[in-house]
C-alpha cells in the first residue's frame, strides 16, 4: 500500500446485506471463569447497538476479542464480511473503556501519530485532523498536551482519533463514563453524527438511559449469556408502565411479600431501605400504599419502567445491584 492510497478505499467491501458483525457461538474463558458462554448474534450495519449489562457480564472481553486483543476459546467472528485481520484495522474504530492518550503528547501529535500508525494519505491528515479537532471542540487545544484537558475533552480527542481513519465500525467501551451530564451529550452528538454518516456503533455500557435513549437494539447480558435482544421498546412491551422507588423510615424487608400481593404490581426489587416496584398504574398504587404504609414511608418517585425493570424481570437482579454490590 502506497502512502497516497487510504486503507479503507483499497479494502474489499462487505454486500449490504452482510451484518457488520458476526458472532456464531463464541467462548472465551479466563482460566476457571466463564466470561461469554456461547455468543451468537449479528450487528445490523448502520446500527447503534447496544451490549447492557453489569460489571462482569462479558462485555468488554467481547470489545477485546473483536479487536483481536484476544482469540476465542470457541466459535467465530466476522467483521465486516471477513474474519479478523490487519487489513481490517483501518475500518474499525475503538473507544477504550480505560484512558488511553499519551499525557507527555500534544492534541495535534496524538492526532498525527494515528495517521501515521494507519499510514493515512499525507495530504489529507492536515484536512481531515483539523476537521475533526474543529468538531469535537479542540481546534484552540491542537498545541496543548493530553494531560492539561478535562475528562470531556479527553473522550473527544479519543473519538477524534478513533474516526480520523473514517472507520465503517466504531467500538465504544463505557465512552462516556464518569463523564458529566454535559460531556455525555457532546459524545453522543459527535458519535450519532458518525452514525448518520454510515458508521455502525457497537456499544458496552450499564448505563441504561444511555442504551434506552441511543440504541437502536440492544442485548442484556449476564455472566457471559444473552438474555434478551431487541429494540428497547420491544424489551420493555410486557413490562408494567410504571416504576415507583419508595424509601423507608426502617427496615422495608418485612413489607416486600405484602407489596407484591398488591393489585397491579409486577416485581419488587429491595436495597438497603430502598423498595424499587413495577406497576401497572402509579396514581392507584400510591393511594393504597399512604393508606396502609404512610407513616412508614420517607418519600417516593415515579418514573417510568427501564431497561433496568427487564433486566431485573429476567435475570433476578439489576445491573445497578451488581455495581453497588461490587463497590461494597
Amino acid at each position: 500500500m502506497n502512502a497516497s492510497t487510504s486503507p479503507a478505499a483499497t479494502s474489499i467491501r462487505a454486500p449490504v446485506s452482510e451484518p457488520a458483525i458476526r458472532l456464531e457461538g463464541v467462548s472465551y474463558a479466563y482460566r476457571d471463569r466463564v466470561a461469554l458462554d456461547g455468543i451468537t448474534l449479528d450487528v445490523p450495519r448502520g446500527s447503534v447497538f447496544g451490549l447492557l449489562g453489569p460489571n462482569g457480564s462479558g462485555k468488554s472481553t467481547l470489545i477485546s476479542l473483536l479487536i483481536g486483543r484476544r482469540e476465542p476459546d470457541a466459535g467465530s467472528i466476522s467483521v465486516l464480511g471477513a474474519p479478523l485481520t490487519p487489513s481490517l484495522r483501518s475500518r474499525v474504530g475503538v473507544v477504550f473503556q480505560e484512558p488511553s492518550l499519551d499525557p507527555l503528547m500534544t492534541v495535534a501529535e496524538t492526532m498525527a501519530l494515528q495517521a501515521w500508525l494507519f499510514n493515512l494519505a499525507s495530504e489529507t491528515v492536515r484536512r481531515d485532523t483539523a476537521a475533526l479537532l474543529e468538531r469535537v471542540g479542540l481546534s484552540e487545544r491542537a498545541t496543548a498536551q493530553t494531560s492539561t484537558l478535562s475528562g470531556g475533552m479527553k473522550r473527544r480527542l479519543e473519538l477524534a482519533r478513533a474516526l480520523l481513519t473514517r472507520p465503517d465500525v466504531l467500538l465504544l467501551d463505557e465512552p462516556t463514563l464518569a463523564l458529566d451530564p454535559d460531556s455525555k451529550q457532546a459524545i453522543w452528538q459527535h458519535l450519532l453524527e458518525a452514525n448518520t454518516a454510515g458508521c455502525t456503533l457497537l456499544l458496552a455500557t450499564n448505563d441504561v438511559a444511555e442504551a434506552e435513549r441511543y440504541c437502536s437494539q440492544v442485548v442484556l447480558l449476564d455472566a457471559g449469556r444473552i438474555v434478551a435482544q431487541g429494540t428497547p421498546a420491544d424489551l420493555k412491551r410486557d413490562l408494567r408502565d410504571d416504576a415507583v422507588r419508595i424509601e423507608w423510615r426502617g427496615d422495608p424487608s418485612g413489607l416486600v411479600p405484602a407489596l407484591e400481593a398488591e393489585p397491579g404490581v409486577g416485581h419488587v426489587r429491595l436495597a438497603a431501605r430502598t423498595t424499587h416496584v413495577t406497576v401497572d398504574d402509579a396514581s392507584r398504587f400510591l393511594a393504597r400504599l399512604f393508606e396502609r404504609w404512610g407513616d412508614e414511608v420517607h418519600g417516593v418517585h415515579i418514573e417510568r419502567s427501564t431497561l433496568e425493570d427487564v433486566y431485573f424481570q429476567l435475570v433476578g437482579h439489576g445491573i445497578a445491584d451488581v455495581e453497588e454490590a461490587e463497590r461494597s
